[in-house]
């Protein structure tokens, strides 16, 4: 089990973002607060369950021991995961 960060690609408000991701809520969860992100900063989106996190905390979430990947390198890596996130959306069903 792991969490994930991918590129800081995103340009908002003067600064680069990127997504925190994870194989369990409970690891992503569990980053985001060694991160000293609140709760309330949790994306339960659709497109997958995620942190935005700034460059300064993706250099953060790396150094106690996410992994980093790349959307232009790590692409089928990046499907899986985002696949993974988008499973643990509340909204999401699951297959009987």
């Amino acid at each position: 089990m792991s969490v994930y960060v991918d590129d800081p690609v995103t340009l908002w408000r003067g600064q680069r973002w990127a997504h925190l991701m994870a194989d369990t809520l409970d690891e992503l969860h569990g980053m985001a607060a060694r991160l000293g992100m609140p709760r309330r900063a949790f994306q339960d989106k659709r497109s997958g369950a995620h942190y935005d996190v700034t460059e300064a905390l993706r250099d953060e979430a790396l150094r106690l021991g996410a992994v980093a990947i790349s959307r232009h390198r790590d692409r089928e890596q990046v499907r899986a995961i985002i696949r993974v996130a988008r499973s643990q959306w509340s909204g999401a069903t699951t297959a009987p």
